[in-house]
């Protein structure tokens, strides 16, 4: 029992973790103009343009840090703080969006293979517990638990692809906003400390995805041998 409850706290802390790390970077450095006073929807159409993709729209959407790509519709969505603030994380975030952009254009292998996983993900996700838990709790429908840990695998492997996705479009993204002069040499190491925190929240996400795929088929094999 003194294992499960420390294990729970590391699957629940690690996350909780992570969007502390985020919240408390990006909350520090959208207070920081950038020299070049750009707001973050003028820097992510300045690196679409650069980059051939004037038919990609930028857009401003409701939330906080709710930041995204749209491959369906080539759309750049900033939240509000992102688009019209002349800040440090906003013109970080935006450039990170138009990296997931950029990916599209060039087909990088990672982002089609993901946008592949996204229908066997949803289903896998809303139907792995389901077989799991019957598996568990009803001996005669024991071989249950393991297609529900098949499912589960289906997610865990797209949030381990979601990794080189978003550590990519962050490198894209520092490349940009350097090459085209968008921030100065002082404020890149500002830009990737939040891009870096970002990135934490989805090594945290894989992480505690991997740890619950391994207790689930250690749960399985201990039980297929009682």
């Amino acid at each position: 029992m003194g294992a499960y409850l420390i294990y729970l706290l590391i699957i629940i802390l690690i996350p909780l973790w992570a969007q502390m790390k985020v919240k408390s970077t990006y909350s520090r450095y959208t207070k920081i103009p950038t020299s070049a006073g750009m707001s973050g929807a003028e820097v992510a159409r300045r690196i679409l343009d650069a980059n051939g993709l004037s038919n990609v729209a930028v857009v401003e959407t409701k939330g906080v840090l709710s930041d995204h790509y749209n491959p369906m519709t080539k759309t750049v969505h900033l939240s509000t703080e992102n688009y019209r603030k002349h800040s440090v994380a906003g013109a970080a975030v935006a450039a990170h969006e138009v990296g997931h952009a950029i990916q599209d254009k060039e087909g990088y292998a990672a982002l089609r293979f993901r946008h592949a996983l996204v229908p066997l993900a949803n289903i896998s996700s809303n139907m792995a517990w389901f077989f799991i838990l019957a598996g568990i709790f009803f001996t005669a429908l024991h071989q249950l638990m393991l297609v529900g840990i098949i499912l589960m695998a289906v997610g865990v492997l797209f949030q381990i692809v979601t990794l080189p996705v978003e550590f990519n479009a962050s490198s894209r993204a520092m490349n940009q906003i350097v090459t085209l002069g968008l921030i100065s040499n002082g404020e890149e190491r500002d830009a990737r400390k939040v891009l870096n925190a970002a990135a934490m929240t989805y090594v945290a996400a894989a992480a505690v995805a991997v740890l619950e795929l391994v207790r689930m088929i250690l749960i399985y094999t201990s039980s297929s041998r009682d």
